[in-house]
């Protein structure tokens, strides 16, 4: 079974995609996560629904070390807790408000998710670096059909012609995101070549989940 549908570690996002200063969502599976870069490159998960009105903390704004919400402004620091109330300016927030985070990790490129403090390490990328992610409207199985490969217990999928791997995160059961890897020494000629197989392979896979294959 894949470590990407056990709720252990998600891959998530490229770390390219999030610049420092920057906010964006993500998911483990069956709920979306905020996930943002401090102004020092510091990582931090955690729900994506401020207690106050349920804003999406995703779409707040990140000020130094912490994240406000977008709404009315509540400021969280990195271990979830709110750290300021602008309506109440002279107000220590309560230790009751909070959001849950999560376990974070930069590892090849990558950043993963973890739900639970007890998952271990990612897995590594032994050579493979990312190029780019893609969300595929299609399950794991409509993926692998198209490949006509499996995913390995890491979660990767390896095409018979090798000149790219998909590392898979399951989005629910009819989407997923694939983070396209190539190896670390591919050539710019070779990068845009598994680009463009990569987008056919979605392509394939999301007909054949319309058409109900590999569901």
């Amino acid at each position: 079974m894949h470590p990407q549908t056990t709720g252990r570690w998600t891959p998530a996002a490229l770390s390219a995609d999030l610049a420092a200063g920057t906010a964006m969502p993500a998911s483990l599976t069956d709920k979306t996560i905020a996930l943002w870069r401090s102004a020092s490159g510091r990582l931090t998960a955690s729900d994506d629904r401020c207690p106050h009105r349920g804003m999406r903390l995703s779409h707040g704004f990140v000020r130094g070390e912490a994240l406000s919400c977008i709404y009315h402004g509540w400021r969280y620091g990195q271990d979830g807790q709110c750290l300021r109330i602008p309506a109440h300016p002279d107000l220590t927030p309560p230790k009751t408000i909070r959001v849950e985070t999560y376990p974070v990790i930069e590892q090849d490129g990558i950043i993963w998710i973890a739900d639970g403090e007890d998952a271990g390490a990612p897995p590594p990328l032994n050579g493979l670096m990312p190029l780019r992610s893609l969300n595929v409207s299609a399950g794991i199985a409509a993926i692998e059909l198209a490949a006509d490969a499996k995913a390995d217990a890491d979660g990767v999928v390896r095409p018979s012609d090798d000149a790219f791997c998909l590392l898979l995160a399951p989005q629910g059961k009819t989407a997923t995101l694939i983070h396209v890897l190539v190896f670390a020494d591919a050539t710019p000629p070779q990068r845009i070549a598994a680009s463009r197989q990569a987008e056919t392979l979605r392509r394939k896979a999301e007909a054949a989940s319309n058409q109900g294959a590999g569901s």
